[in-house]
């Protein structure tokens, strides 16, 4: 831990963090929502409220300056009415090989990838047992057992549910939200967390028909200030919870320990989605008051924590997403764009 830095030099790297560039922006004719990086970080997939579902090359970035103008990305695949409605959520499985959309339309689509060729192949799968708009989901693969599972929730009857994708089965339909799910993560291949505007979050293992822990107002008293739940993830080794809520609020929680640690404020509008970079030593926030936020986890958590804007959009900022190895971003916007941004070397 590096809780003796001096303000000075704080101020120092948190002037340079906040100096990123956008290198490449996606322009649609409407709100883009969803996006995620392919898991070797070369490819992204782009899903907007225009139905496009687009597959992007992730640029050359190495010789990035601070006044380089920014351009479209290589765009190698691209659905026009890949749904009937918008595109809420995007996922790629953790080999690649698969990658999903959730809709308003109600539906799932996961379709396969083949890195050689860059293109969707073969029929792509349907999903209909959510009788509401699908708003997030995650993959849960073990490699070991050559199993694939999605996970996916949303709005109608707040139901999780967990689908064999070997098989396109559904082998779990979690109950307990009384609220719309609002987002999903999972940092293994048996747990995953749930977000709900029933302003409880709740942790799900797939090898048992239940919530295994949650915390809600009866669990941790005022804990969330009967806020809605609008975003969660956790830390890759699993320690560490946080929550992005409706009235703006960040919540940290020790998971082993069984107790929150701190709730801070580092935006003035709801909080839309929050990710860990890949080794946690920071936080992203985003949230529709057009921002992005980064947050420094390298010192005592427990004390206050500084967060700096890194990135504005022109309207609400909807979704980011960290690129798996190098240290850019991709951000989505009701601006109609989607942006990936990253420090210049120069």
């Amino acid at each position: 831990m590096h809780s003796n830095r001096s303000d000075t030099n704080m101020r120092e790297r948190d002037e340079e963090r906040s100096q990123f560039v956008a290198v490449t922006t996606i322009t649609d004719s409407q709100a883009i929502r969803s996006v995620d990086f392919h898991p070797d970080g070369n490819l992204f997939a782009v899903g907007s409220n225009s139905k496009t579902f687009r597959i992007c090359q992730y640029p050359q970035i190495s010789k990035l300056r601070h006044d380089q103008h920014f351009y479209p990305p290589s765009v190698l695949c691209k659905r026009t009415k890949h749904h009937r409605g918008s595109i809420y959520c995007t996922s790629w499985s953790a080999d690649g090989e698969l990658v999903a959309t959730g809709s308003n339309d109600k539906t799932i689509k996961y379709m396969r990838f083949n890195k050689d060729t860059n293109q969707l192949v073969g029929q792509e799968i349907e999903l209909n047992m959510h009788d509401g708009t699908v708003r997030d989901m995650c993959f849960l693969d073990n490699s070991s057992t050559k199993s694939r599972l999605l996970a996916s929730g949303g709005a109608g009857d707040c139901k999780i549910y967990v689908t064999d994708c070997v098989t396109s089965m559904p082998m779990h339909a979690f109950g307990g939200h009384t609220g719309h799910i609002s987002s999903l993560y999972s940092w293994n291949n048996t747990m995953f967390v749930s977000g709900s505007q029933d302003q409880t979050i709740r942790f799900w293992d797939i090898r048992v028909n239940e919530a295994v822990s949650s915390f809600d107002q009866e669990y941790k008293p005022g804990a969330l200030q009967k806020s809605p739940v609008t975003a969660v993830c956790v830390d890759p080794t699993g320690r560490l919870l946080v929550s992005g809520h409706a009235d703006s609020a960040c919540v940290l929680y020790d998971i082993r320990g069984n107790r929150l640690i701190q709730r801070f404020y580092p935006h003035s509008a709801e909080i839309r989605c929050i990710r860990f970079s890949p080794e946690a030593y920071y936080m992203l926030t985003c949230s529709y008051d057009s921002t992005i936020k980064l947050t420094d986890l390298q010192g005592d958590l427990a004390n206050d924590l500084a967060s700096v804007v890194v990135a504005k959009h022109k309207d609400k900022a909807i979704t980011i997403r960290w690129h798996p190895t190098e240290f850019s971003f991709i951000s989505t916007s009701a601006d109609k764009t989607a942006t990936l941004w990253a420090l210049p070397q120069s």
